[in-house]
């Protein structure tokens, strides 16, 4: 199987050599582009609202303990993280719409302030390619249960050069999910 990286790559590559071919110089092309654009965007932004949508409906309170990895140069070490099934869920949403939200600011000042236009088909092409290798979609929209890749906490994806390097992580830690006790009363002494 091919890495997602190494696959966007090829998708990107691919992309750009047909808007070689299109004549953005005409006005009406780019105006198509344009709508094209900010019409894969809007689908994005709303399939991951949908999907929170769904998350919270299935409101799953099971208990998820997992370490996460130092972030580079911080200085500190990994952290023990406890929280729910459900904000897990939600975060990683968010962390995608953040995703989209950062890229059309990109693009905003790739086109709107440096006049390219070449990247803003290729960004319309793109995001068809993030929805379709999303995990919190595959889980929650298509259905698929959360075991093997799709399994939680989510691996991040390995990127283009960490098979050369020995991988990203060589040990990960398994995640516990724990249901929540219902009508739990503590004693006092």
């Amino acid at each position: 199987m091919v890495a997602p990286a190494i696959q966007n790559m090829i998708l990107s590559l691919g992309a750009m050599q047909v808007a070689r071919k299109i004549d953005f110089e005409d006005p009406q092309v780019l105006v198509y582009t344009r709508i094209f654009y900010a019409s894969v965007v809007l689908v994005q932004l709303a399939v991951y609202y949908f999907t929170t949508l769904k998350i919270k409906q299935k409101n799953d309170l099971k208990v998820l303990t997992y370490t996460e990895p130092a972030k580079p140069m911080s200085g500190d070490g990994p952290t023990q993280v406890t929280t729910t099934v459900k904000d897990y869920d939600l975060a990683e949403a968010s962390k995608a719409i953040r995703g989209v939200l950062m890229g059309v600011a990109f693009m905003g000042f790739m086109h709107g302030y440096m006049k390219y236009t070449q990247p803003l088909f290729i960004q319309g092409i793109m995001p068809i390619k993030s929805l379709y290798d999303s995990k919190i979609l595959k889980i929650h929209l298509l259905g698929q249960p959360a075991t093997g890749d799709l399994k939680r906490p989510f691996e991040a994806a390995p990127g283009m050069f960490d098979a050369a390097m020995g991988g990203a992580d060589a040990k990960k830690e398994e995640a516990t999910a724990i249901a929540p006790k219902k009508d739990e009363k503590k004693k006092d002494k």
